[in-house]
């Protein structure tokens, strides 16, 4: 009897983003607790996925964070405990039920004393097979010659347009009290727009919520995919989405031949600046926009999978390091791909890599996220903490 006196008695604080920069737009959030004949509740998510763009290709990754103590403190709620038609990858807009079986496991008795949150990022699937990647891991400078470029990839769904600046202001007023995160670079105006208050609480600064996020170390970018149960792309996978398998449908149908598997930049060979025609975010304001553009700006260029910005705009974050064997023992490098708004059209392209420390916080380097199908969806709430910088 408990339980059904929870269903009535829930009072509960539903938060979720959809008009600010690149969240998917979600709406009417109900949550409510049944009994179950299995000795415990379960906790039914209800909402509604409204972007009609929404597809198999183009499917929403949906993510829940719960709060127990008012908003003292967030966790993300682990997908191997849910069921139903609108967690994780949704690929249909309508209304949606998330069903979060072992409730009575969590340390709550009551869903008056629980808020929950809950958004969704716009991913693009790139389908898995062969594809001809141009460049070696880690830049093609393993003096021992052990890394091989990758021949195949299975199925993976990553983020349609760079995490944006006002995605990025979400996560820091859960995490920012923490004091990590955030650095004073991040106020400039131009190049990347948070407000930082007395109460370490963090604000968009007027029209800056669609720019892409920037001055975040590998640290950061990891820390906010963590918090919404993603990761960041290998090289592999980055290059992949920018060229585009053999088959843009993937080896197991095989019906999409993809015309130019070796293409140089996400559109094809031209370059950014051919014919007068601006197709990224390139060094100077010729493409209209000095510093940095908002995502998406350059959507008739997009990869052959949809994917925006993938060069131009912002350098972005991989998983992997430049590994090196004269860099054995070191804080390792990790790559950074793609070009960004102070790189020359040449440089915006497929297989030019640069190398940075994981402390680096440049207004060039942001990141968007990735979700591996192969992989199981388990979601760790551990810290990533940074080494110690060495003292000046």
């Amino acid at each position: 009897m408990k339980y059904q006196l929870s269903l009535f008695a829930a009072v509960i604080l539903i938060w979720c983003s959809g008009a600010m920069g690149q969240w998917v737009d979600i709406s009417n959030v109900d949550v409510k607790q049944d009994p179950t004949e299995l000795a415990g509740p379960r906790t039914v998510i209800e909402y509604d996925l409204n972007d009609k763009d929404v597809s198999p290709d183009m499917p929403a990754y949906v993510f829940v964070r719960y709060s127990i103590d008012f908003g003292a403190t967030w966790k993300l709620l682990p997908m191997r405990y849910l069921k139903g038609n609108g967690y994780d990858l949704v690929e249909k807009p309508g209304h949606k039920k998330i069903i979060w079986w072992g409730t009575g496991q969590t340390g709550f008795a009551d869903l008056a004393q629980v808020e929950f949150r809950v958004r969704g990022i716009k991913m693009a699937r790139v389908a898995g097979g062969e594809f001809i990647m141009k460049s070696i891991p880690g830049a093609d400078r393993d003096e021992t010659k052990e890394q091989k470029p990758v021949t195949s990839l299975p199925d993976f769904y990553l983020a349609k347009c760079e995490t944006t600046i006002s995605m990025y202001v979400d996560y820091l007023n859960e995490v920012g009290d923490e004091g990590a995160g955030w650095n004073q670079r991040m106020t400039h105006s131009s190049r990347c727009g948070i407000e930082k208050h007395n109460d370490n609480t963090y604000s968009v600064k007027p029209d800056r919520g669609n720019y892409p996020i920037g001055y975040v170390s590998w640290y950061d970018a990891a820390g906010f995919l963590q918090w919404c149960g993603l990761t960041l792309p290998t090289e592999a996978q980055w290059e992949k989405a920018l060229h585009g398998g053999n088959y843009l449908d993937g080896d197991k149908t095989k019906k999409k031949l993809n015309p130019n598997p070796q293409r140089r930049f996400p559109w094809g060979n031209e370059s950014p600046d051919a014919d007068g025609v601006h197709r990224c975010n390139y060094d100077g304001a010729d493409d209209g926009f000095e510093y940095t553009a908002p995502v998406g700006s350059f959507g008739k260029f997009n990869s052959p999978y949809g994917i925006c910005d993938l060069v131009g705009n912002m350098a972005e974050w991989t998983l992997d390091w430049y590994t090196t064997s004269f860099h054995v023992g070191l804080d390792g490098f990790r790559m950074v791909r793609g070009g960004s708004w102070m790189a020359v059209p040449a440089a915006c392209d497929a297989i030019t890599g640069a190398t940075q420390l994981p402390l680096k916080e440049s207004s060039i380097m942001g990141f968007r996220g990735i979700r591996n199908s192969s992989t199981p969806r388990l979601c760790s709430e551990h810290k990533l903490t940074p080494p110690n910088p060495p003292a000046n």
